[in-house]
């Protein structure tokens, strides 16, 4: 939700990213950061779990999610005339409000390729 996304701009701008868009929608997607690094337009997706139970949370980013992820980016490209370098990124937290257990970032956690369709 809104709380893991605040911890993970907080965390991308700590790393020396520069925070472009919140919560980009193109059609069925929504991509929750966009931000540059070095001339690398980096999407981040951010995925929150209370607990890991049932998997940690990066794991919830499955072939049908960076699917659609990808085609907003490619979207995302388009409007703003970016044809340069790009990376896909996760931004993983564990916990809730009041109760932060874990938050990583994983660089270029995928990448349009043979799993794309």
């Amino acid at each position: 939700g809104e709380w893991g996304e605040d911890l993970a701009v907080a965390l991308l701008e700590q790393s020396g990213l520069v925070i472009v868009e919140r919560n980009w929608r193109y059609r069925r997607a929504e991509i929750d950061i966009i931000a540059r690094e070095d001339g690398i337009l980096v999407f981040v997706e951010v995925k929150t779990r209370a607990y890991s139970a049932f998997g940690r949370p990066e794991e919830m980013v499955g072939r049908q999610k960076r699917k659609l992820l990808i085609d907003a980016a490619m979207a995302y490209m388009r409007s703003v005339g970016h044809e340069w370098e790009i990376r896909f990124d996760i931004v993983s937290v564990l916990g809730e409000p009041g109760r932060l257990i874990e938050i990583r970032h994983f660089r270029d956690a995928f990448f349009p390729g043979l799993d794309y369709c």
